[in-house]
This record gives structure tokens, sequence and C-alpha cells, in this order.
């Protein structure tokens, strides 16, 4: 038995530390927090200081008790968690829970995960850091009371199974706010003026006239005046400039940067530089600050100056701008400044070179540029064009890395040709571009995350869970409209001739930006009246400096938690009383059929459309599509929901039907169901062509080989092409030909699914009729029947007994059981209504 035990939160992590440590040191891993609040209660005594009541889950006890077991053997236990306040709590947890002796018991911390990081640790121990702690506990308890208390009046006062939270909250209210400008925005149309002239030597380049036109008649007027112009250069300026490099990444600015570059979304991020910090390849990717260690700084210069030369090296310090910084150790960094690359998950590595690169060039020069600027004049107008452009004298930092913009039409300068003033110049054309204002841009996970920031709400450690929280319930979803087609005219005068053209551009495209949805909408708009405080920007900033006065030791938590409370709880007791039901209803107008009135609203299954007022009996109701929003659906495409489902006709004896769906509009036929191209409107749908649709499908599904028996069919579906055979889908990779796919592609696709589906079983236990399979994600999970329990990542699976596994199954049983009732109950009373 080892003489020292090392605990650290990740098996990843272990398995690298393990590395740096010799033969008495063991090294397990907590596999995140081992205690937490209650799932099914509200875990925390207001009346007793806000005691946290906390718990070891199920499916961590085994965990426990073996910890607790190497506890007891080893002479000395290393707390080896982060060094962020989760990180501290987690430690104090294993300390608590294990019952450790605070005499053997040493707490580490480290920002690496390096041999000299992990032995200058081991030489410096410290205690656990309560002050630390009680900021996680602070934060913890006071999201577990808004959450507790806030959704129950959600589901009374809007619709059931809602939740509210302090930070996902403000985040769904920055976005909707956002919604609305948009919607509220107006475009105003202008024409933007360019010209390309060509100069005494042959060359060409391009100018701009400063000002818009706001009328077309404005813009052909100012065309008409420069036929028959002349143009020399009237000034020209040319002076040295500067570009200095980006401070080293912080966990938002990592995130930003990773989004513009990479295209990876906010978790993807977190995820990927979790996994190279465990692999020791960067430095702990939870951090406010853009400092750099000493010996970071001189590895950078060493690296700089060995690579590109002694005049591209600048030492540089950078000052962090947040407030309260609370994991302000170092910013995000290589462990190794030579490792300019790493051969490992392709992903990981793409992240890795951006924060080597980004790393780098911070400590180098700057880049030194000149920049021109050239204004031309005509002959019979006053007006003046004008043209920039830039050249690079010295790379210096850019030899490396340019930071990335959030602005899609940002233009970049170019090179201009020598010029001087005075010199003539020929026109080669002018153009006046029809152009409107935008309104503002739709936010994308790494924009929300910078103005998160810049608004002080959350840390590093809540963006990625934050988000990930509004999409999954249903507030926010990644938008997917393509845009829409906007004609534009442009006019172009050559020599004497003004040619008018009517050109078409795609906007108001939102594919992949953060959009509200209804219920989101309608959630925040209920909060924001009867919460106002809460939903706060200021107010939710100044809690994240109450948390971090606490973990600085100044103020109390408990303190901190009943200033909250005594003003929160009040306010929800007299809402839940007085606040009426909130719905997002909008009168749109009348049916000219019947004369009654048409209404949209949130209904018990989501966003729907009525014909007929409160009180009237034989009120109409019909489900808004998937596109549609309460905000702007109109009257008529409101009528038109209430024309479907539609009966098209009988084909083969089966009656053919064209109807809206959860997935979007589709064909039925008998009991097949076959989705509507993209574009397509269900109401314009004919027998005709619903019959070729049919068709088509009958043709897709028909088997295309026989193997062992059962007939195989193809086809594409959201993941791709597949074949299915035996009731299984296959996935087929692009290194078959899917349109002529042979005997033993077939043979071979089909073994490989079995020989996979073998693999993928951790446990069998036949007689019992449970399975315990690897998932997604690093994930496993326990199938009985109907009964499917996903594991957290945290937990081995293969380590396991049936014993355990009866246990989780016989918790998620009743809860079936009750959900059943309950169902059967309220389809028996809705019967007798």
């Amino acid at each position: 038995m080892a003489k020292n035990l090392v605990i650290v939160e990740s098996p990843a992590k272990a398995k690298t530390i393990e590395k740096f440590l010799g033969k008495d040191y063991q090294v397990e891993s907590s596999y995140g927090h081992i205690a937490d609040l209650p799932s099914k209660e509200i875990g925390v005594d207001v009346n007793n200081n806000f005691k946290p009541k906390y718990e070891v889950s199920s499916d961590k006890r085994a965990l426990v008790k073996k910890l607790k077991d190497l506890s007891k053997s080893a002479e000395t236990v290393w707390l080896a968690s982060d060094e962020d306040r989760e990180g501290e709590a987690i430690a104090w947890h294993l300390a608590e829970e294990l019952k450790l002796d605070e005499k053997k018991t040493k707490r580490i911390v480290f920002h690496e995960i390096t041999k000299s990081a992990i032995q200058k640790a081991i030489e410096n121990p410290r205690g656990i850091d309560y002050n630390l702690v009680n900021a996680q506990q602070a934060r913890r308890v006071l999201d577990r009371l808004v959450g507790y208390e806030l959704s129950p009046v959600l589901w009374k006062k809007v619709k059931g199974g809602l939740s509210a939270g302090r930070v996902q909250s403000v985040s769904v209210r920055l976005i909707v706010e956002r919604e609305r400008e948009i919607q509220n925005f107006k475009a105003e149309a202008s024409y933007s003026v360019t010209a390309e002239f060509t100069n005494e030597a042959g060359k060409t380049f391009k100018s701009k006239l400063p000002k818009n036109f706001v009328t077309k008649q404005e813009a052909e007027n100012f065309l008409k005046q420069n036929v028959g112009s002349l143009y020399k250069v009237s000034d020209l300026e040319t002076k040295p400039t500067k570009k200095s490099p980006a401070a080293p990444f912080t966990t938002s600015t990592l995130q930003q940067e990773a989004a513009r570059k990479l295209y990876f979304p906010v978790g993807v991020t977190m995820m990927m530089a979790q996994r190279l910090y465990e692999a020791g390849l960067i430095t702990y990717m939870r951090t406010d600050s853009v400092n750099l260690s000493n010996e970071a700084m001189a590895a950078a210069e060493t690296e700089i100056i060995k690579s590109y030369g002694k005049e591209f090296s600048k030492p540089r310090n950078y000052a962090t701008k947040s407030k309260g910084a609370q994991e302000a150790h170092e910013a995000i960094r290589p462990t190794d400044m030579s490792r300019h690359s790493v051969d490992i998950d392709r992903d990981q590595a793409r992240l890795y070179d951006l924060i080597w690169k980004r790393t780098l060039a911070s400590q180098m020069s700057d880049a030194q540029l000149e920049r021109t600027n050239v204004k031309i004049e005509a002959n019979n107008h006053k007006e003046l064009f004008a043209a920039t452009g830039e050249v690079i004298k010295f790379e210096g930092f850019l030899k490396v890395y340019l930071e990335g913009h959030d602005d899609e039409e940002e233009e970049q300068e170019g090179m201009l040709p020598a010029l001087h003033v005075g010199e003539k110049l020929s026109n080669n054309y002018i153009t006046a571009t029809e152009r409107f204002s935008r309104p503002p841009a739709r936010y994308t996970e790494a924009s929300l995350v910078k103005k998160l920031e810049e608004l002080g709400i959350g840390r590093p450690s809540t963006y990625a869970p934050t988000i990930s929280t509004i999409i999954n319930r249903n507030y926010v979803e990644k938008g997917n409209f393509e845009g829409q087609e906007r004609k534009y005219q442009v006019l172009t005068l050559k020599g004497a001739d003004i040619k008018t053209q009517e050109l078409k551009e795609n906007v108001g495209s939102d594919k992949g930006k953060l959009v509200p949805t209804d219920i989101g909408i309608i959630v925040t708009d209920f909060l924001v009246k009867n919460f106002e405080a809460i939903l706060d920007y200021n107010f939710t900033a100044k809690v994240e400096q109450d948390f971090d006065e606490i973990a600085e030791g100044n103020i109390e938590w408990a303190k901190m938690m009943n200033d909250f409370y005594n003003h929160f709880h009040p306010i929800v007791s007299k809402v839940e009383t007085t606040a009426e039901r909130e719905t997002g209803e909008r009168i749109l107008g009348v049916d000219p059929k019947s004369g009654k009135q048409v209404s949209v609203r949130l209904g018990k299954f989501g966003p729907m459309a009525q014909i007929g007022d409160i009180d009237d009996e034989n009120k109409q109701f019909a489900s808004l599509r998937p596109e549609q929003n309460i905000g702007n659906i109109t009257l008529e495409e409101a009528l038109n929901l209430f024309l479907l489902p539609k009966i098209l006709g009988t084909y083969k004896g089966e009656e053919v039907e064209v109807n809206n769906g959860r997935f979007g509009p589709y064909v039925r036929f008998g009991k097949t169901f076959i989705s509507l191209p993209k574009g397509e409107e269900p109401l314009d749908v004919t027998f005709e062509r619903a019959a070729q649709l049919i068709q088509e499908k009958e043709q897709a599904d028909a088997p295309i080989a026989v193997y062992k028996g059962m007939e195989v069919q193809k086809g594409v579906g959201r993941f791709g092409p597949f074949i299915k055979w035996n009731g299984i889908f296959i996935n087929v990779s692009k290194k078959y030909n899917f349109d002529n796919l042979s005997e033993s592609d077939i043979a071979e696709l089909i073994e490989d699914k079995l020989q996979k589906d073998i693999d993928k079983v951790i446990h069998n236990w036949e007689d019992e009729g449970i399975r315990v399979e690897k998932a997604r994600w690093g994930r496993s999970v326990i199938l009985k029947g109907k009964i499917k329990i996903e594991l957290s990542k945290d937990v081995d699976a293969s380590k396991m007994t049936l014993e355990q596994v009866k246990e989780l199954i016989e918790k998620k049983a009743p809860a079936k059981k009750t959900a059943a009732k309950k169902t059967t109950a309220k389809k028996t009373t809705a019967k007798k209504k």
C-alpha cells in the first residue's frame, strides 16, 4: 500500500500526475463532486443560517467507500483538486465525507500539470481555504433558492415544467431584448459610392466617397456630375503606425476566439481545453487573468528568439481588467513553449495551436506599418474620393497570429500603388450601390459570453453550462433560418453612360445564432414584470461581487444570504398570490368566415392559435409550426393553420393527408409519414405531388439486398446515408460508394455493426433482463425493458455490481410508476369532462 494517497477530480488528470510521482504515491480520482445538495428537495435550512444539506449520490457511494478505505491506510492524504472555488469545495467535501484526519491531510494546488509544478505544490502544501469554500457554498445555495422558489411560480402563472435560474434567466433576457431590437428595427436605404482609378503608371486601385446619398435620384445626379470629369491626387499623407498583440487567453477570450476561428461552440471549447489541461499540455483553463509567470515569459522569449530572431521578441506584462478575477493565477498558455504542435485528437490539436500562437504572439514585437491616406478631386464638383492603404514594414507578432473580429463586414485595408500629389488619374467606373442599415446582430454563443463578461455576470466556470441550460430548457434555440431575398439597385457610370441593375442579396440569416423561443420570451416578460430586481443586470453583477468578497474573507456568506433572502422571499409570496397568468396572448384580428376573434398564445402543449374568445364553447385550436412564433405570426398565417390536416385523396386504397407535425410539414399515406422537402408549403401540395413523394419513398424503401434471409434497405437521414437491416440502422461512411453498395460492402457494414454492439456491452445479466452499455460522450447507460438510466460521465460502469445497478433501477421505477398513474388519472378526468 502506498504511503501517500493523492486525490484529484478526474481520471485523465490522475493518469497524467501518476507519471510524475514515484511508487510511494497512489493517485485516485473523485470524479468531480462527491457530495451535493439533494436533487429532490430544496436541501437548504433557511431558518438555520441557510445550512446546506449535502448528500453523497447513490452512484458515488462505492467510490467514497473505496477512497475512505485507502485514506485510512495512507500516511498522508493529498487533496489535489483544481485551484478555483469548485475545486476547493471538492477538497472540503472529500475531507468531510472521508472523515480525514486534519494532521495527515494536505491541500495542494497547481495551475499546470507538469513535473515541476506538482513537485513545487507538494513542497508547499496548505490547508483548505474556507473563504473559497464559503464563496462556492453561497453561489450554490443562492442559485438553489432562486430556482426552487421561482420555478413553482412559473408553473402556476405560465406553464408547468418550467424553471428559472439567476444567471440563466438574465442571459435569456439579453437574448430576448436583442430580438425585440431586431423586430422593431426599420432598415433605411442609402447609396454608397465607390470608384476605380488608374494612375499614370497603369496601376488600378479603388476609392470611396466618404458620404452616402439618401435617395436614388441624389446618387444619379452625382454620377451625372462625374461625366467627363478629370481627376488628380489632391492630397497624400503617409505616416508610420503600429499594431500591438492581444493579451494571452482568459476563459472568455478563448471561447470567443475558438468560435471565430475554429467554429467551436462554447461547450466544445471547454471540453477540449479540459482535456489539454489534464494531459499536461496547457495551464488551468478557467481563469480571468491575463498574467504570465516570469518563467513562462522567459520560456516564450527563448522560443521567439530561437524560431524568429531577437528583433521579434518583446516581453510584456498585461493587466487583468476583470474586477474580482477570482482565478487570477495565470492566463491560459502552453506548459512547454517549445512545443509548437501536438500529435493528438484533431480538434484538441487545433485548440492547442490557437493557444500556443496567442501566447507567443503576446510576447512579440509590435507590427510596424505604413498607412497611406489619399484624397482625389474632380475638376467639376467639390466632393473628394478617399483611398486608404496599408503596407507592413515589419511583421512583428503578425508573423504568428492576428486576433479575429466579430464584425463580419469589417473591411481589410489593402495596398495602394505609388502615387504623388498632382498625379493625373483616369476613371474606369463609378458605382452607387443601394445599401440598407443593419439591425443589431443576434448573439452567438461567443458574443453572449463577451456581453456577460462585460456586465460582470457569471464567472469562467459558469459560461458554458449557462448556455447549455438555456438551450436545453427550450428558452433559446440555435437559429436555422437561412435568410430571405432582398433586391437592391446598383448604378454604374462608365464613360458617359449610366446603367441601372437590380441585384439580389440574402438578408436576415440567423443560422447558428441564439434566438429566443416563444416560451423564452413569455417567461422573460413575466419575470421582468414581477421580479425586476432579480433580472436586473446590475443586481446580478453585484451578487457576483459579493461572492468575490466572501472569497476574500471580507463578508460572512450567511449574512449575504440573509440580506438577499429577506428581500427575495416576500416578493415570491406576493407574486404567487397576486400576479396574473402570463400567456403572451396576441389578438390578430377576426376570422372572415365565422366573425370570431383570432388570437395566438401559449397553451399547455406549446404556442397555439385560437378562433373564438375565452367564453366561446366552440373554440378551435391549432398548434403553431416550429418556425412560427407568437410575436410575429400574421392573421393570414394563423388562419392557414386551421386548413390542416387536409385530405388530398386516396392512393392504392390508403388515405393521403397533408399536415404539420413536430418535425415540420409532412404527407401521410396510411401509416407512412413522408417529410416535405425544405421550402414546400403543405397547403400548396396537390394530390399529384403527394403521389410523387409516396412513389419516391417506396422506391427508396425498396430492398437493395437480402442478408441472412432478411431484407436490406437504404436511405438518407439526419446523420447521413444509412442501411437498415433486421431493425438496425447502420451509418454508411464515405469510404463506401453509397449509390452502388456491393454484397460484400453490405455484409461488412452489418457484421461491423454487430461486433460494435457486442463491444459496447459492459455487463449483460440475461437472467435479470438487465444490460449496461457504453453510450455517447464517455457515458454509460443501464437498460431494463423500457427503463433507461444514463449514468454521469464520471461513473466507472465496469466496476458496478448487479446490486448497485438494481438499486438505481428501483429508484427509477417508482418515479415512472407515479408518472404513469398521474397520466392515467388526467386521461380519466379528461374523458369524464
